[in-house]
């Protein structure tokens, strides 16, 4: 019932766009050719879904996007332990991370296009290297926050480093991880999408270009459905991925207050 509930306040704010949106794009309102009517794009989003043209763009995204999540995510994880479990190897290696991501990577997609072609890979690529520096961020500061009083308190009963990190700081980074997985779903379809714009022949981000270049704005209003429902979908099951693994946060929050 409390899930029913939730549900209700967007469906509602939802309601309510869509009616705004309806009234302004009435007989008289705003020309199709700058917003065409909710009736028009939900027309043109069964159409492609119905016959079947959308569905390889979808899954050309979808792969795209997933692949590069998971490898930049994996590899965020793995760079940050290193980085907050080391200084030294913080110190060769933090500084050129941040010089890598402080390059526009919309500036950085043509070259990543010619190393690695127009195909799947040089997309794959870039949803990496766009999804890696948030989570390395969130990875470092979440393990880095445990508690030293406990951490401490594991030394003076001889545990080895392995079982502090494993029982003690990961843990208390989870929630953080967490976080940054959950900004790196969007952030991955931003530059799945992106790297479709630039150069590709399949995607969501080829279909809504193509149906800028033939003026098709109900298509292009498709197509970014699509992309939102993804990123709701991809970040709804983050969410409840982290509640089933981060599950002593909830058991904590519900506990009254004398009993923590």
């Amino acid at each position: 019932m409390t899930a029913l509930r939730n549900a209700i306040y967007p469906l509602i704010t939802l309601a309510i766009v869509v009616a705004l949106w309806a009234f302004f794009t009435r007989p008289g309102g705003l020309p199709s050719y700058l917003l065409p009517p909710p009736g028009a794009v939900f027309s043109a989003l069964y159409a492609g879904l119905a016959d079947g043209s959308y569905w390889p763009h979808i899954r050309f995204t979808l792969l795209s996007t997933l692949s590069g999540y998971i490898i930049g995510s994996a590899a965020a994880v793995v760079v940050g332990i290193l980085i907050a479990e080391s200084e030294t190897f913080e110190k060769f290696v933090y500084p050129l991370i941040v010089a890598v991501q402080s390059m526009p990577k919309v500036a950085l997609a043509p070259l990543i296009l010619v190393w690695f072609g127009f195909g799947i890979t040089s997309k794959i690529v870039l949803v990496a290297l766009i999804c890696f520096f948030p989570l390395l961020v969130n990875t470092i500061v979440g393990i880095r926050r445990a508690d030293p009083e406990l951490v401490e308190m594991c030394r003076s009963f001889n545990r080895s480093r392995a079982f502090i990190f494993l029982n003690v700081k990961l843990p208390s980074a989870a929630s953080s991880i967490f976080a940054g997985l959950q900004i790196g779903i969007v952030l991955a379809l931003i530059g799945a999408v992106v790297g479709e714009f630039i150069a590709s022949e399949q995607g969501l981000g080829y279909l809504i270009g193509s149906a800028t270049v033939n003026m098709s704005v109900s298509t292009m209003f498709a197509g970014v459905l699509i992309l939102s429902a993804m990123g709701m979908a991809g970040s709804s099951l983050m969410r409840f991925i982290h509640r089933r693994v981060v599950f002593w946060e909830g058991a904590r929050q519900s506990m009254p207050s004398g009993e923590v």
